[in-house]
């Protein structure tokens, strides 16, 4: 019965459910009462992962299970949830050692288990590879792009707002910023608050080029590229519905035109 459970994905999916449910609880801080027994619900699950894991490596041998990359996936999410499970049992008192506090937050990835069970997922992730193999050329050029403009940022601009471009990372930061169009015209106003009118026209004319060759067209092509990619895989199969279509009627053609009469 057990086994049964364990190998079920609608009851692990259940039971991902009411741990997230519990752990939300949890967040709430009620009464010692009853978050020591939403803790200990919460470490049961912990529990039950790791019998899930055990049973399924046992059936599968190591190899089986650690052939798949959910299963890869579902074993580090585990070990991650194991430190609160340690911490629980052992009555560890983290708030003696604070570090010990990152343990008991390791919790809240058994959250991530929910995206084995969204429908077509591998698709979705399929997508995402190709896209991202699509957009890496693209995305190192616009890291190179965004390197130089604050570099060049950095040495016209430290003296007049160290806040944003007192070092080059510090400029890396901010350019990124305007690139993304986060600070595209709180960084120029503070630059230009103190200085006169003509500095002033041409450090806003700076920011306006780079905004719009980065944060506009840069951003655009990089989304463009990104979106397109993810798409393409229905893109081949429509049009190898189209070639298959395509071929048919040509027979369709041929044999109409061998039936004709002499």
């Amino acid at each position: 019965m057990l086994k049964r459970l364990l190998f079920n994905d609608r009851f692990i999916l259940f039971i991902i459910t009411l741990n997230a449910a519990v752990i939300f609880a949890q967040g709430f801080s009620p009464e010692p009462g009853i978050y020591f027994w939403l803790e200990f619900v919460d470490n049961l699950f912990t529990l039950v992962f790791i019998a899930e894991a055990a049973m399924k490596i046992r059936q599968w041998t190591a190899r089986g299970y650690f052939g798949s990359a959910w299963n890869v996936f579902d074993f580090v999410l585990v070990v991650l949830a194991m430190p609160s499970l340690v911490v629980w049992m052992c009555r560890l008192d983290v708030s003696t050692f604070e570090f010990l506090l990152v343990l008991r937050i390791m919790r809240v990835f058994k959250f991530f288990r929910f995206i084995r069970f969204v429908p077509n997922i591998d698709h979705i992730f399929d997508g995402v590879g190709r896209a991202a193999r699509a957009s890496v050329l693209l995305v190192s050029v616009f890291f190179i792009f965004n390197f130089i403009i604050s570099m060049v940022a950095c040495f016209l601009f430290r003296d007049l707002a160290p806040e944003h471009f007192s070092n080059p990372l510090q400029s890396f930061y901010s350019m990124f910023k305007v690139f993304t169009i986060e600070g595209w015209f709180e960084i120029p106003d503070a630059i230009v608050e103190d200085t006169s009118p003509i500095p002033t026209f041409f450090i806003r004319l700076f920011f306006i080029i780079i905004f719009f060759f980065g944060g506009v067209i840069g951003l655009s092509i990089v989304n463009s590229i990104f979106v397109d990619s993810m798409v393409s895989d229905n893109n081949d199969a429509l049009e190898k519905k189209v070639m298959e279509l395509q071929h048919k009627i040509d027979l369709l053609l041929e044999r109409s035109e061998q039936e004709k009469p002499q």
